[in-house]
């Protein structure tokens, strides 16, 4: 009995000796460690190119101080390039309450159609508003700022009886270009919620919509909170849309619909106009490290947010 599984054991070992990959095998394994060494490359690069822009930016920026205090840039309302004042808290604190009464606008209505959509609506109806929803995402923002510029701006002039510029116009503007991201991303998260929540509620007597109200959305609220701030990223990064209905004046906003400037407005309405090295454009590259500053914080809270929820 031993002799016969010596003899197999030396034939299998014989035959794994003997035993080589083929030449296709070869082709693929270098094709596998070709493709893994383009995507490490390819990561890098775009690694690089993102670095490079921040220190670019960054560099350029904080120039400004050799001219202007961080005191006065941060907290002075006086913003006039011609006698050397650089105050941009008007901006800061325009983007800041531009971007939450955005969203403020559009995260109801947005809820309210992903739970529509996901839960309610039936599958002939989802397949017909998904698209439609999609393409909404697409239209340029200078369209909107069309529309707003000549159907808002005019209806809001003509009820408050003045111009009808400023943050209020910006802001149902913005909220209807981040809608449908935040509905789509809250749609998706409350769909891919395993299906037993939903039936262990209705199971011990709950209503359909305590069901959707106490379950379905505190389990899906961290992809809800994802796409609120990736809604508020692409309200405070929006520029064109902004500059057609805000009013462009660089001044402190006395109400929602008295002329103002906000960060990427400032930028793309002074730049134009200054010398490269100068004070007034270091300011501007300034605001635009802001800008980034904020999205990166914005991307950290999604990265801290999804780690939260895959932990519980």
């Amino acid at each position: 009995m031993n002799s016969y599984v010596d003899k197999l054991d030396e034939k299998s070992a014989s035959g794994r000796a003997a035993w080589k990959p083929s030449r296709w095998m070869n082709m693929q394994n270098k094709a596998d460690a070709t493709m893994r060494y383009v995507f490490i490359i390819s990561a890098a690069l775009v690694a690089a190119v993102i670095f490079s822009i921040i220190v670019f930016v960054g560099m350029q920026g904080v120039k400004t101080f050799a001219g202007v205090s961080p005191w006065e840039f941060f907290f002075s309302t006086d913003w006039t390039p011609s006698a050397g004042k650089f105050g941009a808290f008007p901006f800061l604190f325009s983007t800041v309450v531009l971007t939450l009464l955005s969203v403020v606008f559009a995260l109801p209505l947005a809820l309210a159609g992903a739970i529509f959509t996901a839960k309610i609506a039936p599958n002939w109806m989802r397949e017909i508003l998904r698209p439609a929803t999609d393409l909404f995402v697409g239209i340029p923002s200078v369209v909107y700022g069309l529309i707003g510029l000549t159907v808002i701006v005019p209806f809001i002039g003509k009820v408050v009886k003045g111009t009808g510029y400023g943050i209020l116009p910006a802001a149902i503007i913005l909220a209807i270009m981040i809608m449908p991201t935040i509905l789509s991303i809250s749609e998706d998260a409350i769909r891919s919620l395993p299906g037993r929540l939903e039936e262990a509620s209705l199971a011990l007597g709950a209503t359909r919509w305590q069901t959707i109200w106490k379950v379905l959305l505190p389990a899906a609220r961290p992809g809800i909170l994802t796409a609120v701030i990736l809604g508020m990223g692409r309200a405070m990064g929006e520029t064109m849309a902004v500059f057609m209905v805000i009013g462009n004046s660089p001044q402190m906003p006395k109400s929602l619909i008295s002329s103002t400037t906000v960060l990427t407005t400032a930028i793309v309405k002074d730049m134009g106009n200054t010398n490269y090295g100068s004070t007034w454009n270091n300011a501007l590259f300034l605001m635009a490290l802001l800008l980034l500053v904020i999205s990166l914080l914005l991307i950290l809270i999604i990265r801290v947010v999804a780690r939260r929820s895959e932990l519980k």
